[in-house]
């Protein structure tokens, strides 16, 4: 009987079909051809299913980051309303509360100033949602920088609330002269013709008109910063720093009556009118200087002057005219 699975082949010799015999070589040959095969299909499916089909913790995983992104998103819009919100803050502080105590808004350069180094989100790079977690990130970041910036504003803005009836009692308020009547203001802050070369200067402060010896009074609380004596310029003048970014000087004096370093109040006589330095007649020279740049002084004579008096002031101010100095 013929085996089933025996191989023959035809001898063309004998002219008959003999048996060929497999070597054991031969069948571990087959047999590892066979395995290899199966190899290379079952890697070749799993491939493709993990290429394109996910498997139900990839499953859920996606749902996971989907949802993650999606909250991202949502703190994203939260943010930015919280800027919102934060950026009507500053407002409010640049606009009112330091314009009521005399404080310089805080510049935005300030408020806006970012974080340092390159690498601050380096961290976050390299993954699939890296764009939306950074940018998250750099909102976060940011507010939390202006909070900082708003919160100490908020401590100044606080010590000015409770220095305010100090600070009103050294801002300039007064005329440095009697001048009930408003004749003694002889010339105008801006740009007066120069009486000596006879062009057109910018004038940085008023001229009163009085007799040689007329009393001057500090305009504020403050104390006397310099006293000097010249034949030149301004003549002899006295400089008072009231603190809270106001100072004001008194020019062309005759006699000072104060010291330097004194402490002064407002209304106290502290030098008299005279003649002194580039001066063609008697008068004072008042300017007042707020944070290192001088100030129309019209705008600080609220508390000696009624509502008709100040407008009264104002238009004269717009006419040309002459210095005394």
């Amino acid at each position: 009987m013929v085996k089933s699975k025996s191989q023959y082949k035809f001898n063309k010799k004998s002219l008959q079909f003999e048996e060929v015999e497999i070597t054991l070589k031969a069948r571990l040959l087959k047999v590892m051809w066979v395995v290899f095969m199966g190899m290379v299909f079952a890697t070749v499916v799993i491939v493709l299913a993990y290429t394109f089909i996910d498997s139900p913790k990839e499953k859920m995983q996606k749902r996971e980051i989907a949802e993650l992104r999606l909250r991202y998103q949502i703190m994203g819009e939260k943010l930015d309303i919280m800027e919102d919100v934060l950026d009507d803050i500053q407002n409010r502080d640049d606009n009112i509360y330091r314009v009521i105590f005399e404080a310089e808004p805080i510049p935005s350069s300030v408020r806006k100033a970012g974080y340092g180094g390159v690498d601050r989100y380096a961290k976050f790079e390299g993954y699939k949602n890296s764009d939306i977690v950074i940018e998250t990130a750099k909102k976060l970041d940011k507010i939390a920088g202006e909070l900082i910036v708003q919160s100490k504003s908020y401590d100044e803005v606080f010590e000015m609330a409770k220095n305010k009836s100090e600070m009103l009692a050294c801002i300039p308020a007064i005329q440095p002269v009697n001048n009930k009547d408003l004749k003694r203001l002889s010339s105008y802050y801006g740009y007066r013709t120069d009486p000596i070369y006879k062009v057109r200067k910018f004038h940085a402060g008023l001229d009163f008109s009085a007799p040689t010896g007329t009393e001057i009074y500090a305009t504020g609380d403050g104390v006397v910063k310099e006293i000097k004596k010249s034949r030149r310029g301004y003549g002899n003048r006295l400089v008072i720093d009231h603190g809270f970014g106001y100072e004001t000087m008194y020019a062309h004096i005759h006699n000072f009556k104060v010291k330097r370093g004194q402490k002064v109040k407002r209304g106290q006589v502290i030098a008299t009118v005279g003649n002194t330095g580039k001066s063609t007649a008697p008068h004072l020279h008042y300017e007042v200087i707020k944070n290192g740049k001088t100030a129309n002084p019209i705008y600080y004579f609220f508390n000696d002057l009624t509502p008709a008096e100040y407008e009264t002031l104002l238009e004269l101010s717009t006419r040309p005219g002459q210095t005394l100095d």
